[in-house]
């Protein structure tokens, strides 16, 4: 491959899959006060979402490093490739910055980096849709256009049990709108450049009746990719995953849970449904 994909964390595209395809990973932190420690480090999410729950403060989160992105890049470089380098929403992370910031120290090599505008699934079927063109001898335009043609395509949304995460943790956005009623209702967002609200319902039964709707519409569109991810809800994940197997004809790219980083911002409890590009 002449390119090489570069990406961060915040997907949680199964690794296996990540590495078919040689993409290359670059891990933000996570952790409570002077404990922070690289995201990828985490093997035992059950601890770490019942520590949330327990723990009276939220864990930090901090973007990469340009010295972590600079672990990365040059022998990448210096191996013949250019580098398309796709990343979490700056509107939501440094995480795009300190990889601007690397590739200007770079001495020689091309690396394009890119704001996904999205995060969590809708992020990993961007970076897969990169990966795919590289793979398939793409040069770094092709490979550049790849990926702004799957964030063109993708919708994503998902809920919520609660938005107290997103307030504590300065993360909100337009979905600030939905404080007010926050205790009754159980939102449901999207994750774009921002966190935004699309709807709100009363009961978790609901939420889980929303998403399957909307996979219904879904289909309409023509949809070709999709995936199912969640926070501690791994019943509701499966359940959304059966259902959306039956409703689009074949079964998700993937299904996995969130971990820390975007864990931290947006609570346990949560269920991405109908993470799709048509």
């Amino acid at each position: 491959m002449s390119v090489a994909v570069v990406c961060d964390t915040t997907s949680y595209v199964p690794a296996e899959q990540l590495g078919a395809l040689g993409v290359h990973q670059v891990s933000l932190y996570v952790g409570w006060g002077g404990d922070r420690q690289p995201e990828r480090d985490y093997t035992d999410l059950e601890a770490f979402y019942a520590r949330l729950r327990e723990s009276e403060s939220l864990p930090q989160t901090s973007q990469p490093s340009v010295g972590d992105f600079l672990a990365v890049y040059p022998p990448l470089v210096a191996a013949g490739h250019d580098i398309v380098s796709i990343h979490l929403a700056e509107g939501l992370s440094g995480t795009c910055q300190s990889a601007r910031e690397a590739a200007r120290a770079l001495d020689g090599g091309r690396v394009e980096v890119l704001d996904a505008e999205t995060g969590a699934g809708g992020l990993g079927l961007v970076i897969l849709a990169a990966a795919r063109a590289a793979r398939d001898g793409a040069d770094a335009d092709a490979v550049v256009a790849a990926a702004h043609e799957a964030r063109a395509q993708l919708q994503m949304w998902f809920c919520l049990d609660t938005l107290e995460f997103l307030r504590k943790g300065g993360r909100i956005g337009a979905a600030r709108a939905l404080l007010g009623s926050a205790l009754q209702v159980k939102p449901i967002l999207t994750f774009g450049t921002e966190i935004a609200p699309v709807g709100r319902v009363r009961t978790r039964k609901r939420a889980f009746e929303r998403m399957v709707a909307y996979l219904h519409e879904l289909r309409e569109a023509g949809t070709t990719e999709w995936v199912v991810q969640h926070a501690q809800s791994r019943d509701d994940a499966q359940r959304l995953a059966e259902q959306g197997t039956e409703i689009l004809g074949g079964p998700p790219v993937f299904c996995t849970q969130v971990g820390p980083v975007l864990g931290a911002h947006l609570g346990s409890g949560m269920l991405i449904g109908g993470l799709v590009t048509r």
